[in-house]
């Protein structure tokens, strides 16, 4: 047994539950309304409130293959294209095909996609994408009315235990490894310190990913990797952590900037806006034949190239002649006025984020540079969200599915919550585990990390694990990160318990990173510049030894499933 624990208080309290979904976006809350008519008690754990996870701020909207023409076999391509050989073909075969039904299924449940004047899904395009596939609500806040369609749902199901402002510090084990519970601080619950237990028969894990190991990132504050670590202490293995997506287009707000930073939907060059460099040029005229609308990678990929050429410590998108007809002459003050209309109706969420930093798209460029977005990678899974744990599934961006490869097609992610969550419902309730009691874990609990070595941390993996990388930043940011984990916290608190977590995943995240010679999708080397198959066709899995992430190259099948499929589509 490989259980490792973290040093905590004596539980003060005690709970069951025959499921424990750990995270309330999109991933966990659709599991656990699958799972509520079909066990005795379901219980949601988050770290903050309901709201407040990665799925609220999702702008861009849903991707399936709802529109008239388009097929999965047409959504499938464009996933394979964006993952660059690195994708599971039957992992991509689930999510296109069972897409649409999961999108329907959402909107039964009460979640309000904005129409076109027929009444029909409006659909629009994003990068990667070769057909009008994205849904979305209320121009921009499709994540927003999903997380409120799906909490209504969670609220009229009193059978579901909710815990709030609820911390998940370590996943318990049984005799045989499987699990048995979990340790939870709960704000204001049982003894002063606030940990229990939840005795379990299954962990659902839903609580997102790892933007928080970055300095600047889209996500939330809570995205500390904290489902990725307790799931490798555990015994579980992380697969494809080095495909870490950047965005191309987030706000730039000064290289001082920390944490969660504007994001500028990918939606909004899918309605017309461009990339331009300090000089007005094109950005993306002759790099790629979708131009602005190419794969993520391929856009963060120019900009850090613009960026490290011109010395510019950012690019420009160009969206000031949004909502004018082309082709249409018109006066400055008309252009204005129309343009204002268009991202009033379309993007009124992004449009009061810019005003309120003092930049208006109708007039002005927006400063934009690649940050932390997604995590590719995370717990490896199967086709229907089982770990290696027997009992600990996982979904969404914790998981590691094999849909998204070296690079997520923009909008597949919460697509991928909601197809892999239905299929863990679909299996989960026959393979329950007798409630166990949990082994006793090391007399110790691993030492944990200060809180205040965040911010180091978080500057180490931004320079040397970012969007370009090399051998030689890398093995420095491993010493680095070593270094600060030899540095023991005098408290045990949430921040100590996060900073552990983070430095965890980080260093696997390096250790992986540094091991893939090459260049693919997301993970960018500049030492090693071109992609190399068959050489690095396949994926590092890591899991613990010793209390120390180890990575294993796993092959690829020798069939690259891509040229088929593309084939046949």
């Amino acid at each position: 047994m490989n259980m490792q624990l973290l040093s905590a208080r004596d539980p003060g309290w005690t709970e069951w539950a025959d499921v424990i979904v750990v995270g309330s976006g999109i991933a966990g809350l659709t599991a656990a309304l699958r799972l509520k008519d079909q066990v005795e008690r379901v219980a949601v754990v988050t770290k903050d409130v309901l709201q407040a996870g990665s799925t609220q701020w999702a702008q861009g909207g849903i991707a399936a293959a709802l529109g008239e023409g388009d097929t999965p076999a047409q959504h499938e391509v464009d996933t394979l294209v964006a993952g660059a050989g690195a994708c599971d073909l039957d992992a991509v075969r689930v999510l296109v095909g069972e897409g649409a039904e999961a999108v329907r299924e959402l909107i039964e449940w009460g979640a309000e996609f904005d129409k076109d004047p027929s009444g029909d899904l409006s659909l629009t395009r994003e990068g990667g994408h070769r057909r009008d596939r994205i849904a979305h609500a209320d121009g921009d806040a499709t994540g927003a009315e999903i997380q409120r369609a799906l909490m209504e749902a969670v609220r009229r199901a009193p059978e579901i235990l909710v815990f709030e402002h609820a911390m998940v510090v370590d996943l318990l084990t049984a005799a045989d490894g499987g699990v048995a519970g979990l340790t939870i601080h709960v704000m204001g619950e049982g003894d002063a310190d606030g940990v229990g237990i939840v005795r379990t028969r299954a962990v659902v894990l839903a609580s997102g990913g790892l933007g928080q190991v970055f300095s600047q990132t889209t996500n939330p504050a809570v995205a500390t990797a904290d489902g990725m670590a307790i799931a490798l202490r555990a015994g579980a293995t992380l697969r494809d952590l080095e495909f870490v997506q950047f965005h191309p287009t987030v706000m730039y707000l000064g290289d001082d900037s920390r944490g969660q930073q504007p994001l500028i939907s990918e939606a909004v060059r899918g309605e017309g806006a461009f990339l331009v460099d300090w000089d007005g040029a094109r950005l993306m005229d002759g790099v790629h034949e979708l131009r602005d609308l190419a794969p993520r990678d391929i856009v963060s990929k120019a900009i850090m190239k613009r960026m490290l050429e011109s010395g510019r410590p950012n690019m420009w998108l160009d969206a000031r002649h949004l909502g004018t007809p082309a082709g249409r002459a018109a006066s400055d003050s008309e252009r204005v006025e129309t343009n204002t209309v268009f991202w009033e109706r379309r993007f009124p969420n992004i449009l009061a984020s810019l005003r309120s930093y003092g930049v208006d798209p109708s007039t002005d460029l927006i400063p934009v540079a690649p940050a932390c977005h997604y995590a590719s990678g995370g717990v490896r899974t199967d086709l229907w969200g089982r770990s290696d744990v027997p009992g600990l599934y996982a979904t969404g961006e914790v998981a590691c599915s094999g849909v998204h490869g070296a690079n997520r097609l923009a909008s597949n992610s919460l697509l991928e919550g909601l197809v892999f969550s239905r299929r863990i419902a679909e299996v989960l309730p026959g393979e329950l585990r007798q409630l166990e009691d949990p082994a006793p874990g090391p007399g110790t609990g691993r030492a944990l990390v200060p809180g205040a070595a965040l911010k180091q941390l978080q500057e180490t993996m931004t320079t040397k694990v970012g969007v370009l990388r090399n051998a030689a930043g890398l093995a420095e940011a491993i010493e680095e990160l070593e270094r600060l984990g030899s540095v023991a916290a005098t408290e045990i608190d949430p921040a100590a318990w996060e900073a552990t977590n983070l430095l965890t995943v980080s260093l696997a995240l390096a250790k992986a990173a540094l091991l893939r010679e090459e260049t693919r999708g997301s993970h960018w080397r500049d030492d090693f510049a071109e992609r190399d198959d068959p050489g690095f066709a396949g994926h590092f899995d890591l899991t613990l030894r010793d209390g120390e992430p180890v990575a294993t190259f796993t092959p690829a099948p020798a069939t690259d499933p891509l040229t088929p499929t593309l084939a046949g589509a």
